[in-house]
């Protein structure tokens, strides 16, 4: 990683030590597994969840004699999540060997890009809640992953899996410009997004799609940049914010008590929430890197990349800008429904012709909240996006009162049906009536003569009486009408 001083230091993110304030480095290496049916440089399947050594090719296997052969749509997917990185497409890249000993790597190397790789610098901005951050991309390169150690599967030996192994990887290295876990966390949130959204990679930490190497040092505001320690693979947003807290506070420690951070590759023990030492951390020129001798250089013209830019997708930060400046939304809101495709997909099927801020409500507040509660994924939610928009348009046409609407969800929620006529069905329109509403207000305002010379006073108290009525037509009132009628009759504005 090219180490560049890009931010001015931020006093609001230091962290106080024994002996005074320290700044948090980091930068990251995200390993995104590239969505696409076959291996990078094999026509093995990618299919997750196969029995092990099932989706293994001669060429993953390294057998003699064995060529690799570029897979045009891997490199297509590269192409485009640099141009949604707004990042620098490089129309000539070079695909070298890295050479080190692993039992998986039956190569004995790695095919991946050093000097030249497929995408330049690019930028990807994070919405704090104080500031907007922009953190730099360094580069993205293609390689190939490695396969997979078992070692729980005998008490003696391990086992290789190597169903993984040749998988298209891209590796997105950021600039070391995240100053807070919260920060790593919200890029590392960020880039999955975008990654989802572009159909590059389905962003499974899971799974072992997606995988961060997080790049950890402290430093003396003002200072140079200090001795970073990796640590490796971590698969988890979550666990990345917990590492960083950890090698922060670690790192401080040794320093104040006089010590030299040393540079190596560490692993994130969940379990105890503390970062352990793997190995000293590598240098380029220990991994003997050098061109592909199998491999011509990888060219295609701007006319390729300027097609592929024509069909992306509406991205995050442009839809948030559109949902926010078109619809009137909350920043807050737009970002909660951008946060994934699938959600912001279904909000402005909600939203369509409709009362958009309303729908936000709906979808975010009751929608969302219910399956959160229930743990349930929007794809499997019992309402549609279809039946939610039925219930927006009958409290939009009068037809049911905010309250009836919150009991008219539960039981499409939990029966389902068509909410206009589950309301026929079941006689739950709003009263409109206002002969059978004045009723209702005489009886509550001759049953509370004190509280109406009250609310005489202080005009706020007419909420009150609402309540009341609404409480007492069982939600069916217009809120309104009722409101209205008894500002004329109390003699308040």
């Amino acid at each position: 990683m090219t180490l560049v001083e890009a931010r001015t230091p931020d006093p609001k993110k230091f962290i106080k030590g024994a002996t005074g304030d320290w700044e948090i480095v980091i930068g990251m290496e995200v390993h995104a597994q590239v969505t696409s049916q076959s291996k990078l440089f094999s026509g093995a399947s990618t299919e997750f969840g196969n029995d092990p050594n099932d989706n293994v090719s001669l060429v993953d296997a390294a057998m003699p004699g064995m060529l690799p052969v570029i897979n045009e749509e891997c490199v297509r997917q590269a192409i485009r999540t640099g141009l949604g990185l707004k990042a620098e497409i490089n129309l000539k890249s070079v695909f070298d060997r890295k050479n080190y000993f692993y039992p998986d790597l039956p190569q004995g190397y790695q095919i991946s890009q050093f000097k030249q790789p497929i995408v330049g610098e690019g930028i990807i901005y994070l919405d704090m809640p104080e500031e907007r951050v922009e953190i730099g991309v360094e580069r993205l390169h293609l390689e190939q992953d490695a396969g997979k150690s078992l070692h729980d599967q005998h008490p003696s030996m391990s086992f290789v899996d190597l169903n993984r192994s040749g998988v298209a990887l891209m590796e997105i290295v950021s600039k070391p410009d995240i100053r807070s876990s919260d920060e790593a966390r919200a890029y590392l949130t960020k880039l999955r997004t975008i990654l989802r959204y572009l159909g590059t990679c389905d962003g499974n930490m899971d799974q072992g799609s997606m995988r961060a190497d997080v790049n950890v040092s402290v430093r003396r505001p003002g200072e140079g940049f200090g001795t970073r320690c990796e640590i490796k693979n971590v698969n988890s947003i979550r666990f990345v914010g917990q590492a960083i807290e950890y090698e922060a506070r670690r790192q401080m420690a040794i320093l104040e008590d006089g010590g030299t951070i040393d540079q190596e590759t560490r692993l994130f023990d969940a379990a105890k929430g503390e970062t352990r030492s793997m190995r000293s951390k590598e240098e380029a020129h220990d991994y003997r890197y050098f061109p592909d001798p199998d491999l011509l250089p990888l060219e295609f013209t701007q006319a390729f990349v300027d097609d592929l830019a024509k069909d992306l997708p509406e991205l995050p930060d442009e839809k948030k800008a559109r949902f926010v400046q078109d619809w009137g939304l909350t920043p807050y809101d737009a970002d909660v429904l951008v946060s994934e495709k699938v959600s912001a997909d279904f909000f402005e099927e909600v939203a369509n012709g409709r009362d958009a801020k309303l729908a936000a409500n709906w979808v975010i507040n009751e929608l969302f909240g219910r399956l959160n509660k229930e743990g349930l994924e929007l794809g499997t939610s019992p309402v549609s996006a279809a039946q939610l928009g039925g219930i927006i348009d009958l409290i939009k046409a009068g037809t049911i009162s905010g309250k009836i609407a919150k009991d008219l969800f539960e039981i499409v929620w939990t029966e389902g049906g068509d909410p206009a006529q589950i309301v026929e069905d079941r006689g739950m329109k709003q009263v409109t009536d206002l002969g059978a509403i004045e009723t209702v207000v005489d009886e509550i305002m001759a049953a509370n003569p004190d509280k109406v010379e009250q609310a005489k006073e202080k005009p706020n108290l007419v909420g009150w009486f609402v309540g009341q009525v609404m409480k007492a037509s069982k939600g069916k009132a217009n809120p309104q009408a009722v409101s209205d009628m008894l500002k004329q009759k109390i003699g308040v504005e």
